[in-house]
């Protein structure tokens, strides 16, 4: 039988690929550095191999899946080659893979994931779907008529993919290592959009997505009136977020979700359009949404005595925005305190006046040293420059967390997606958890 070796297993899309093909009954194993990240945890769950890398680790008879992070110079790139392997890159095998089902790829300068996350979550509960979502999680499903996946534009990746259905969240300027400005980001999306072959669901409250064009049928959601299934009648709550649905001006349903913000309004919108498009049961898609439990590292809460502790991913001024107006609303009377981790110097570069933006939208904000990438040389910019834009901010290390012990009864938001979670667990030790 075949192996299917995992070359950076640890990866967030490696690691949920790998999870699909185990449940399909496929023999999987992988290899990765020896540090610990959240993504092996359903690995090691799966009884899936994780092996530390060695040319040895690569044997007659595999098929090597390789993650985008390594270079084809690589010892077990290079020893697959040597022993004539097939070899493939993931995205590459992704858009193979997913053409056994009817595919849906979720995209987006911000939400993939909590939209892959909410859409394969009520999609399962309609008819058999197999998922990929970009927090490390995926399940394969015998004889799963969909396959939800995240699809992510960095490096154009995306383009390996020729899906059913796309989903476009939003676009918006991110990765300045890679891409040169937002039309740069676009052309990458208008790309993505002649490769879909049934239809686009697009949030037309995005100015760039009102300008997409396709081959087929583009379906426009969002807050504003020209929308094809417009949200209206919202109603927040320190509980959740009720609206109704319009289609095309003819109220539809009302929905309730369990989370906080507009971007969890579009995104549930987003998913309510696509279901309503496949005719799946409204009563179906309505009771979905409320079990739907959150994607690991999207606001990702925890209450240590008076405080709540939340773990959020965003890395961007927009997602920081998003994630603080999100507390706001599930805690109004509390100080909402951010504790923020920059990922990457050429994103801090890019974005200084805006992070410093949406940072001051907190009451209290807390700076971490940036956490660069392998692909990169830090400069001259350094975490001071940030904290100069914001007022009364204050950095902190390790060894300093325990100053936001003065934040009684506040919510703190651990904001970063480097490695932001070694703060938060220094600042629990100090709580004694």
């Amino acid at each position: 039988m075949t192996i299917y070796h995992f070359v950076g297993i640890k990866g967030s899309g490696m690691s949920a690929l790998a999870q699909i093909l185990h449940d399909m009954g496929f023999e999987v194993q992988g290899s990765d550095v020896d540090k610990r990240f959240f993504t092996q945890i359903a690995l090691e769950q799966a009884g899936i191999k994780i092996l530390p890398f060695q040319r040895e680790n690569i044997q007659p008879g595999m098929n090597v899946i390789v993650g985008n992070a390594f270079p084809d110079t690589h010892e077990e790139v290079e020893e697959a080659v040597k022993l004539g392997l097939p070899v493939i890159r993931y995205h590459r095998f992704l858009g193979d893979f997913m053409k056994q089902f009817t595919s849906i790829a979720v995209t987006g300068a911000h939400g993939k994931t909590s939209t892959t996350g909410l859409l394969s979550h009520v999609m399962k509960g309609a008819k058999p779907t197999a998922y990929l979502i970009g927090d490390g999680t995926g399940k394969g499903v015998t004889g799963a008529e969909y396959f939800a996946f995240e699809a992510c534009e960095y490096r154009r990746h995306f383009l390996s993919y020729f899906p059913d259905y796309a989903l476009m969240t939003n676009i918006d300027f991110d990765h300045p290592d890679y891409f040169a400005n937002v039309d740069d980001v676009f052309s990458a999306f208008q790309e993505m959009a002649w490769q879909v072959k049934k239809g686009i669901f697009a949030c037309g409250d995005d100015e760039h997505l009102q300008k997409i064009q396709a081959k087929v049928p583009v379906v426009f959601y969002g807050f504003g009136d020209e929308n094809d299934f417009q949200a209206r009648n919202v109603e927040k709550t320190t509980e959740g977020t009720t609206f109704e649905v319009y289609v095309r001006n003819t109220y539809y349903n009302t929905f309730s979700i369990p989370t906080f913000g507009d971007h969890n309004i579009l995104n549930a919108l987003a998913v309510i359009t696509l279901s309503h498009y496949e005719e799946l049961d409204a009563e179906i898609v309505k009771e979905r949404l409320m079990t739907f439990e959150g994607v690991k590292r999207r606001f990702t809460e925890k209450t240590i005595g008076t405080q709540v502790i939340i773990d959020d991913y965003a890395h961007h001024p927009t997602e920081i925005k998003a994630t603080v107006e999100a507390a706001r609303q599930k805690y109004p009377d509390r100080e909402i305190v951010a504790v923020f981790q920059p990922h990457t110097f050429s994103r801090t570069q890019a974005f200084l006046q805006e992070f410093a933006d949406s940072l001051n939208l907190a009451d209290s904000t807390y700076l971490c040293d940036i956490f660069g990438s392998a692909r990169e040389n830090h400069g001259k910019l350094s975490i001071t420059d940030l904290a100069d834009k914001v007022p009364g901010s204050k950095i902190i290390s390790e060894e300093t967390v325990s100053s936001l012990k003065e934040h009684d009864n506040s919510v703190i938001l651990f904001m970063g997606a480097g490695d932001i979670q070694k703060y938060q667990s220094a600042y629990e030790k100090t709580l004694g958890k």
